[in-house]
């Protein structure tokens, strides 16, 4: 029942660690208590973390577009399922990220298929414009087939620092590309890479990621399937987690040469969404055997939605729900359309229809179609029987009269199948005409002029 409040923590018990991916966690040291080298190492080096220092926020989050829930109906689940700290927590219809607790390793903002979770270390689209004039410039020097190396400066420099004092150093067309965290790098990233010209991507990591590899792994394994399918061929993303520095030098050497995609001078600008989207199209245009549609695995963050019409009541529940507007309706009448180029398939809609209609189906579609708003159901309004005013959904309201006109007590008397036919408006006055209505008042009664007063004095003074 003892509790403590600390900056430093030097773990000797040797059991369970007291925090998820506790490496991450600054100022939590936990060496090993029966190596007495690795207990003064982690003594020596408690006792030089005095002062203070700012951390940094690794991640920046917008509320507005996040895909996690509506209404207490959950979509979207991709970065508390893959936070190893447990910095992302629920609130709701969003979630939360606690900077203190974040560790930096940026799952969360490579799987967030809206882009709500960005990385900022650093900020911006600095990250793309690096690997642009990487590539440009390779190019230009005439460098051929470019591999591109990502690694971090913890791991990776010093691995790369190794082979080239140990070895024969790197491949002369791998290009070394520093990232804070290769972790952080999704779906936008790759397809950018291999757009610019790069023809494969080796990913450098280091030991203490082995916990932290299935978001990546989802993020490479969505990026092969695309080359896959329009005719690049597989292949195009490794994953080094050797740890002897001859070892990740002998695979990068072992390669295969492969033709990419010309170079692109498309701009990495906007969201996320249009990081891709720009790539993607790139890739798709010059592919060797380009497909409109090309089927995806389920969880990807590209796709469309189906409706079946037959048991649509054009609630539009969905429409609410959506949170990138990939779902749309018309205010003049009983509408639902879809661009599928704005949905992430976070199952909102899917989770939120009360009538179980609506289904997912994964795949990226290339043709101009996906940009536009097509229709996915559509009904004649009913118009009010008083005033014409066009409301609601007419085969609704007919299948509902039908179904309670004389089997209902409440709908025995016709008047009341007829207001349940009137807008709004118009069915509140008819209420208020029913004679017995026990929301009739007395009569109101007559408002009394200047003129009232002064015909009762004549009367009066006629009188006298």
């Amino acid at each position: 029942g003892a509790a403590s409040k600390c900056d430093i923590i030097i773990d000797l018990t040797g059991g369970t660690p007291l925090f998820n991916a506790h490496e991450r966690r600054d100022g939590y040291l936990r060496p090993d208590p029966g190596n007495p080298a690795a207990v003064q190492k982690a003594v020596f080096e408690a006792s030089g973390l005095i002062g203070e220092f700012e951390k940094p926020r690794y991640i920046h989050y917008e509320a507005d577009i996040c895909a996690h829930s509506r209404s207490r109906k959950t979509g979207c689940t991709r970065c508390l399922d893959l936070c190893p700290v447990g910095a992302v927590t629920s609130i709701g219809d969003i979630v939360q990220y606690d900077p203190h607790v974040c560790g930096g390793c940026g799952l969360c903002a490579s799987a967030c298929p809206t882009g709500a979770a960005t990385y900022q270390y650093p900020a911006g689209t600095t990250t793309f414009e690096r690997l642009r004039v990487l590539l440009e410039a390779y190019e230009e020097a005439g460098g051929k087939e470019p591999v591109l190396l990502l690694h971090d400066e913890r791991h990776g420099a010093e691995m790369i620092s190794m082979m080239a004092r140990g070895g024969n150093g790197l491949p002369a067309n791998v290009l070394p590309f520093l990232l804070n965290e290769v972790t952080s790098v999704g779906i936008d990233f790759f397809a950018a890479a291999l757009g610019y010209g790069a023809t494969q991507i080796a990913i450098l990591v280091g030991p203490e990621k082995a916990h932290e590899l299935e978001g990546l792994a989802g993020q490479m394994a969505l990026a092969e399937t695309v080359m896959e399918g329009l005719g690049y061929g597989g292949g195009r993303v490794h994953l080094l987690d050797e740890q002897d520095p001859d070892a990740v030098a002998a695979r990068l050497h072992a390669l295969p040469q492969r033709k990419g995609a010309p170079a692109g001078r498309f701009l990495a600008m906007g969201g996320k969404r249009s990081r891709t989207m720009l790539a993607l199209h790139h890739l798709h245009d010059a592919a060797p055997e380009p497909r409109d549609l090309l089927p995806l695995p389920q969880g990807a963050p590209f796709g469309a939605v189906r409706v079946d019409t037959a048991g649509c009541t054009l609630c539009l529940s969905c429409v609410s729900a959506c949170p990138t507007g990939a779902l749309v309706d018309n205010e003049d009448r009983p509408w639902l359309g879809f661009q599928e180029e704005a949905c992430v398939q976070c199952g909102l809609c899917r989770n939120t229809c009360p009538e179980q209609v609506i289904t997912l189906e994964p795949r990226l579609n290339f043709d101009n179609a996906a940009k536009a708003t097509v229709e996915l159901n559509a009904a004649e309004p009913f118009l009010c029987v008083r005033c014409g005013k066009p409301f609601g959904i007419k085969s609704s309201i007919e299948r509902v009269a039908e179904q309670l006109a004389g089997k209902h007590y409440m709908f025995r008397d016709p008047s009341r199948i007829q207001q349940m036919m009137m807008c709004d408006e118009c069915r509140v006055i008819a209420e208020f005409e029913v004679e017995d209505t026990p929301l009739k008042g007395p009569a109101r009664p007559v408002t009394r002029t200047t003129d009232d007063y002064l015909r009762e004095r004549e009367i009066e003074e006629a009188r006298a």
